[in-house]
């Protein structure tokens, strides 16, 4: 029988029988296929600063970085990922030896959970995920907890209580993603120091993913867990250059944490993509080291398609919970007479000539997630114009 050996074992690892082809590579393609906007995977449609790209261009030309480099990452980006946390967050980490260069953030995210976990290892993720969460859990036989976010006063919001409760004596590792992808939600000091005291209390490891960091909006602050009591010995912080300079095909990423964790990772990531992206380091390096008028900028240009998508999509008859950081906004299909995101989302490119994502991918309980779809804003201001153009012939 195709797709099966002569002892009827299917060629996919069980681990992993349950996570097909990703809800983005479909929903790309229907995009293809159908012609429709694509407002569904989170990638910019222009590159970021010129500069940049020019410092990519400069490092292949001058040999840096064509051939392998560095385990670790090369020298001059270990030391702008430090400096930009001593700089941003007063968090001071050694470049050698609490620094590690990674194929974006997607490794980083696989490379901390295959050498922190062991089977049987419950880990806390807050739901809706970034489905490689799961996946990765599952690839190093850990047992994936969730934690729901749920509406409350036009934001999702994290219940402390039912946090606490999830963690038992099999617990390892929580897995924190704020700015959170996909609701949009920023973590608050109160929170932030609720699950700090929490992880210091029952002596749990944290994998915090921090790639939204500079796009917050609305007075919203970014604060690192890292930097709170306690948790500077147990914590793992992912960043990416990706989501803040525009360039998401390079694949940059890094962690910062104390020797022994990145050792920890490090060992794992040896064996997965080696080395990566030899040129483009150089490049983020001089990225990270862009005066604050580029972040403040790039902000405000994400803050205006925030409010024109979201309005856009409030008027449209959309229920919309306009995000707090991302650059991603969750809606309710429930006041347009709907209520499965996947019917929906896969009938909404023929039907308005858009592409969304419906949420309940991301999520575990999938009931909790169904009426919910999630639009990405980083596209140019004539593409979201003329996306909110098409969803308003939505018929309510």
């Amino acid at each position: 029988m195709a797709g099966m050996t002569s002892s009827a074992r299917p060629f996919l690892n069980r681990r992993l029988a349950e996570f097909g082809t990703t809800i983005f590579a479909e929903m790309s393609a229907l995009a293809v296929r159908t012609g429709a906007i694509n407002l569904g995977q989170g990638f910019p449609d222009t590159d970021g600063p010129e500069e940049i790209r020019e410092a990519a261009v400069r490092a292949l030309r001058d040999g840096l970085g064509n051939q392998y480099p560095p385990g670790p990452g090369i020298p001059e980006l270990r030391t702008a990922v430090a400096a930009h946390q001593q700089r941003r967050y007063g968090l001071s980490y050694d470049p050698d030896t609490e620094v590690l260069v990674t194929a974006g953030a997607t490794e980083a995210i696989a490379a901390a959970l295959l050498a922190l976990l062991e089977p049987g290892d419950e880990v806390i993720a807050l739901e809706p995920y970034y489905d490689s969460y799961a996946a990765c859990i599952a690839m190093a036989g850990g047992t994936r907890v969730p934690v729901t976010l749920r509406p409350h006063d036009g934001a999702f919001r994290l219940d402390l209580d039912e946090l606490r409760a999830a963690v038992t004596d099999r617990t390892r590792l929580l897995l924190v993603n704020t700015p959170h992808n996909p609701t949009g939600t920023v973590l608050t000091r109160e929170e932030l120091t609720a699950i700090a005291e929490l992880a210091v209390e029952r002596d749990l490891l944290v994998v915090t993913d921090e790639v939204y960091e500079h796009l917050v909006f609305d007075g919203a602050e970014h604060l690192p867990l890292a930097g709170l009591p306690g948790m500077r010995e147990r914590t793992v912080t992912i960043g990416s250059a990706g989501k803040t300079f525009s360039f998401t095909g390079w694949k940059v990423g890094w962690i910062t944490a104390p020797p022994g964790l990145v050792t920890a990772v490090r060992s794992a990531k040896q064996f997965l993509t080696y080395v990566s992206a030899g040129p483009f380091q150089y490049a983020v390096a001089e990225a990270l080291s862009l005066p604050d008028s580029y972040f403040d900028a790039l902000r405000a240009d994400l803050l205006a398609k925030r409010d024109l998508l979201a309005s856009g999509l409030a008027e449209a008859g959309f229920e919309v919970f306009r995000p707090a950081g991302t650059y991603f906004v969750t809606t309710d299909i429930r006041p347009l007479g709907e209520s499965d995101g996947f019917a929906f989302c896969r009938a909404l490119p023929e039907r308005a000539g858009v592409v969304a994502i419906p949420t309940a991918v991301f999520y575990d309980h999938r009931e909790a997630g169904a009426p919910f779809v999630r639009f990405a804003f980083c596209k140019r201001t004539e593409v979201l114009e003329e996306a909110v153009r098409r969803l308003k012939s939505l018929p309510v």
